[in-house]
């Protein structure tokens, strides 16, 4: 809210939501669970397994409708999430959808702090593509900032 408050006094709130794009990134990737139309277990947050790594945690999808099976095979086909399948109980399962669960997928399981700075990593490359964008491309994206 400060950040908010800031950049809308400041003239610069644009520029903030460039700064926010990982946290944009997961609100909209989180937006199936938040909505109902996957799942949404209580806990969302990454396993921690007996070897001291965590890996994605998932969600049970019992009975999935048409439209639940649509939204998860375009997460799956955009490598957001990993699906599982149970033949048995006509259920599926698939890893929660946040950020850190998506970095999960794709490292498998990882120590939580290589996590930690991998999640760094993701927020200084946004800060650097926010940057690139703001006075790189200033032209095409703000009006009156061509030069």
């Amino acid at each position: 809210m400060a950040f908010a408050v800031v950049a809308i006094l400041g003239h610069f709130s644009k520029t903030l939501m460039l700064f926010f794009l990982p946290q944009i990134f997961n609100f909209v990737l989180s937006t199936p669970q938040l909505f109902r139309l996957v799942p949404c277990p209580r806990h969302r947050v990454p396993k921690l397994r007996e070897d001291g790594r965590i890996e994605a945690s998932v969600a049970l999808i019992e009975r999935p409708n048409p439209f639940t099976l649509t939204v998860v095979r375009l997460l799956s086909a955009l490598k957001l999430t990993k699906v599982g399948v149970n033949g048995k109980e006509k259920s599926l399962t698939c890893t929660n959808l946040t950020i850190l669960n998506v970095l999960l997928n794709f490292t498998g399981p990882i120590k939580e702090y290589t996590l930690t700075e991998l999640m760094i990593v993701v927020q200084l490359a946004g800060s650097v593509l926010a940057f690139g964008i703001r006075y790189g491309l200033a032209g095409f994206f703000y009006e009156g900032d061509r030069r």
